[in-house]
């Protein structure tokens, strides 16, 4: 009895040991991603998961398409058209609120409002990586953020799930760095929706 009482005690500490072990594993694959992104110029990509979009990213700027909704961030002001009703919110948002928008924020906010483990190699959605999973120090909507990096330190899927429950996939089907874009393509140009109603919430 002794004995598997000594055995377990020695795999707990086996277990809580390894913990630091793959948190750093985490945050040097993390480090590798980030460096790959912030040298990667203009990115490109294509997905599909829980609906189909693109994302064209560069620095923290970005321009969103999905499910019927256009979204432009210049790094400060975000444009979000509907197009079903034919109106634009314009409005100044929050780390957190740009976090339930871009999935790529993670990138920038990882190393200090997040806690991160390894995961291990795994296959999702028909991709394959490396597995690390985001959990938010401080309590908000988003309860996980799970990545699964692929070789080149490239995201392959993301999945962001809500303290709700919900749940957004995104699986990464085409990616293309070393894009040139000019500043307009971040903002909202209402020459292109000239009968759109404004709704500016700044």
């Amino acid at each position: 009895m002794k004995r598997f009482y000594l055995l377990g005690i020695l795999f707990l500490l086996a277990t809580v040991s390894a913990w630091p072990q793959q948190a750093a594993k985490a945050k040097k694959l993390l480090d590798q991603t980030t460096q790959v992104y912030q040298n990667a110029g203009g990115i490109s990509i294509h997905f599909t998961g829980s609906q189909d979009g693109k994302i064209l990213l560069d620095g923290n700027r970005f321009y969103l398409e999905c499910g019927g909704i256009k979204s432009w961030f210049d790094g400060r002001t975000q444009w979000s058209y509907v197009s079903q009703n034919d109106e634009v919110t314009v409005s100044n948002p929050t780390d957190e609120e740009l976090q339930a928008i871009n999935p790529y924020t993670w990138i920038s906010m990882y190393q200090q409002g997040f806690n991160y483990q390894y995961g291990g190699q795994k296959s999702l959605k028909g991709k394959s990586g490396e597995e690390v999973i985001l959990t938010p120090k401080k309590k908000q909507d988003i309860k996980q953020i799970t990545l699964l990096i692929g070789k080149n330190n490239v995201p392959q899927y993301i999945c962001i799930e809500s303290r709700q429950g919900e749940k957004q996939e995104i699986v990464v089907q085409s990616y293309r760095d070393k894009q040139h874009y000019n500043d307009q393509t971040f903002r909202f140009n209402a020459r292109q929706y000239p009968h759109a109603e404004v709704i500016d919430m700044r």
